[in-house]
């Protein structure tokens, strides 16, 4: 039994370490905000988003998929199905769909994003008005999940993410790769997991309305115009790493608390520490909190420059830094399978945010 659960932490020893030294890469002010596909970093689900995103080691079932595939082998009975709608920053709804099955030790998913950003105004430089036309961009995540239970504490999964962007007669096509483990100790009540997100190729934007049409140089008047297509640059996917810890659930007689901890490491953005906990009452409310605290990696010397360095002093780092824009969370939720006879149950979150109004979010989940 001691070797077991030696070759066990010794695998997730390994596996943490092979994720850590494939991804981590510091988000340099120079790469911060250079990402594209940027829908692809708006959380869903409302039990994950109400504790920050910090229960990454035991998120659980189809909300799982958002944040550490690998939970996905934890669904109960033979599967899940969520729905869950939110309204992000500038008014964008983003609507997210999520079902996955059992088959055996084997659990496989499928999940959709969009958003729907409303009628856009055309405005062009003569008209900055607006030409009385509309458009609205298409942004569209399709998701294919596995997760398996490797051993009864060990669970594994990937996702391959396709991603496709339109914006008027402009489109732009990626796919990104999802991995994720959790270990859960029979005993202790510890949970540990990783995660890394967003991995894949860069995106390049291409379509009829980069085209344009020039007389070549040199040529007499009347030659007839040639096309040209314009290249955009192309950007890179925002890829994130993560590793969590949580214990519990802890018994307060008619309630359980579990609380948890994660760092998110991101390539272009600010690096996170988050915090969450959630209670469990009589297995029908849950109360969840949570927040988030933005890590600056970059140094800045006596000078108080960011990004400088004197070799005769420690460096020092800036660990609130008052560029990150998140606030506390908190939500509930209500597990009326006692109550109506199925696996219903109902999720709600809210996110602070500074100069805009908080984000929320609203999931139904059922069980079959």
């Amino acid at each position: 039994m001691r070797q077991s659960k030696l070759n066990t932490l010794g695998l997730i020893a390994v596996l943490i370490v092979t994720f850590w030294t494939g991804v981590v890469e510091g988000g340099s002010k120079a790469r911060r905000g250079t990402a594209g596909a940027q829908e692809l970093l708006i959380p869903v689900g409302s039990r994950g988003t109400a504790m920050a995103g910090a229960y990454l080691a035991g998120l659980s079932g189809v909300e799982a998929a958002e944040w550490n595939v690998a939970g996905l082998a934890r669904i109960k009975g033979n599967g899940e199905a969520m729905f869950s709608r939110s309204q992000w920053l500038g008014d964008i709804n983003v609507n997210y769909g999520v079902v996955a099955a059992a088959a055996g030790r084997n659990y496989f998913g499928l999940s959709l994003k969009s958003l729907d950003f409303g009628d856009i105004p055309i405005t062009t430089v003569l008209q900055p008005d607006g030409t009385g036309g509309k458009y609205s961009p298409s942004f569209i995540t399709l998701g294919f999940l596995y997760s398996r239970r490797m051993t009864d504490r060990i669970m594994f999964g990937t996702g391959v993410k396709f991603v496709s962007e339109t914006i008027m007669r402009e489109q732009a096509t990626g796919m990104a790769l999802d991995a994720g483990v959790q270990y859960q100790s029979s005993s202790s009540g510890i949970q540990i997991g990783a995660s890394i997100r967003n991995l894949g190729m860069s995106m390049l934007f291409s379509g009829s309305d980069l085209e344009e049409f020039h007389q070549p140089d040199g040529t007499e008047p009347g030659t007839p115009a040639e096309p040209r297509q314009i290249r955009s640059s192309n950007f890179e996917l925002p890829t994130t790493f993560e590793l969590g810890i949580a214990y519990g659930p802890v018994d307060m007689g008619p309630a359980k608390a579990t609380i948890a901890a994660s760092f998110l490491n991101n390539n272009f953005s600010f690096d996170e520490y988050r915090f969450g906990g959630e209670a469990n009452v009589l297995d029908i409310l849950y109360l969840r909190g949570g927040m988030t605290i933005g890590y600056d990696p970059e140094a800045y010397g006596p000078d108080g420059i960011k990004g400088t360095k004197d070799d005769s002093q420690d460096e020092v780092y800036e660990w609130s830094t008052e560029e990150f824009i998140w606030g506390p969370t908190f939500g509930f939720g209500l597990d009326l399978a006692k109550i109506t006879g199925i696996g219903l149950s109902v999720d709600y979150s809210y996110r602070t945010a500074k100069f805009f109004k908080g984000v929320n979010w609203l999931s139904i989940k059922i069980a079959f």
